[in-house]
């Protein structure tokens, strides 16, 4: 029998891994002082570009000696612009356990033609980056937002590395502790854990990696927005707010505004405490029903933001049709909003837990899961 409706809606129905919700406090009045209309160019600009840098910097508790870019074309801008301008100068170490990371891999072993060492594991799964060889220049992601698994620390990474350590963090920034001394590359994008404005990448590069840039040239032509230096030197405006390209001002009020909101809540410490209380209430669903499972199975390696689930029960004819099924239910209902797994993931749900999410909306949201796979049982 399908169990009655829940009495009880999530405030906010939006669960979508990205573009990611916004801060519940947020309304379209709080960026009436973006300077539209105005160069970025302008001191008004570079003032605010500066100032989006600098608090980075402040929220993130990024070393004085790193360097913080806004790059064009979000996390996959700033990832490729390093890739193509940083590697090649010695054997690449690959790491993938989900669609990006092996998106990463084609860059390097199909366009950039590097030789590289791929090691790859099954979604929920992880590889074990204690075997990597940490001499070679290693790529990987933090946490894998389409698989729901997360490196659990740094520990494997070695102080006396010779290559650089490139990190796709994108769906952990803001939500997981990142070591910065063991990240020599690392990026992100605005729309993930804080909810700002997409197609705005970050680059955050360590002294090591900014000695590679300037003691290194690649064998292939860079285009004009991947390039970084100039005369073998860093070109530093693009760390202190001049980008290679017109950023919209609005996106970058947006993310001011959302990075003083993440000050209000604690900073870091606050922004992970709000994702793993998100992530509790899934957690607690999961182990009181047997028909649900985490796509990662190890705790130590489950994601806290991009949370991806699984249906086990052995009534279900078609797996992937029937998650569609219930991610279909709970939207039309305006629980949930785009939390199907995603397209190249196994068949399941996929719940944004980042810390602008409310847990409250969480808690609410579980009972809805429960209504809607038992209506989809009841309707195969």
């Amino acid at each position: 029998m399908v169990t009655n409706t829940p009495a009880t809606r999530p405030a906010n129905p939006r669960f979508s891994s990205g573009p990611c919700a916004k801060p519940a406090s947020w309304t379209l009045d709080a960026l009436a002082d973006a300077p539209l209309g105005r160069s970025h160019r302008a001191a008004v600009g570079k003032a605010k570009l500066k100032d989006a840098i600098e608090t980075t910097r402040e929220v993130l508790g990024i070393p004085s000696d790193y360097k913080i870019g806004i790059v064009p074309a979000s996390d996959t801008g700033a990832m490729e612009m390093a890739m193509w301008s940083l590697l090649g100068e010695r054997p690449a170490e690959m790491i993938a356990w989900e669609s990006f990371g092996a998106g990463w891999v084609t860059d390097v072993v199909k366009q950039l033609k590097i030789e590289a060492n791929v090691r790859t594991a099954d979604y929920g799964e992880i590889v074990d980056m204690t075997a990597v060889d940490y001499n070679k220049d290693v790529v990987f992601t933090w946490n894998g937002t389409t698989s729901g698994v997360r490196m659990p620390n740094g520990d494997a990474i070695p102080a006396d590395r010779k290559g650089l350590t490139i990190c796709d963090a994108t769906s952990a920034a803001f939500a997981m502790d990142l070591p910065w001394d063991k990240l020599d590359v690392t990026t992100f994008s605005w729309q993930k854990v804080l909810g700002g404005e997409a197609a705005h990448g970050m680059l955050i590069l360590s002294p090591r990696a900014v000695e590679r840039l300037e003691s290194y040239t690649p064998a292939w032509p860079l285009p004009k927005i991947f390039r970084l230096t100039k005369g073998g030197k860093l070109i530093d405006g693009i760390f202190s707010g001049a980008t290679i390209n017109t950023p919209s001002m609005l996106c970058v009020e947006d993310y001011l505004v959302a990075l003083n909101w993440a000050k209000e809540q604690g900073g870091l410490k606050g922004l992970i405490a709000r994702a793993d209380a998100n992530t509790a209430e899934v957690t607690k669903f999961v182990e009181a029903h047997d028909w649900i499972e985490f796509l990662a199975a190890d705790p130590a390696i489950r994601s806290t933001t991009s949370v991806c689930v699984k249906f086990t029960d052995d009534r279900i004819q078609d797996g992937a049709a029937f998650a569609k099924a219930v991610a279909k239910r709970l939207e039309n209902e305006g629980v949930a909003l785009d939390i199907g797994a995603y397209r190249d993931a196994p068949a399941g749900l996929r719940i944004w837990c980042g810390g602008t999410i409310e847990s409250s909306d969480v808690a609410a949201l579980m009972p809805w899961l429960d209504w809607a796979f038992n209506a989809e049982i009841e309707a195969q």
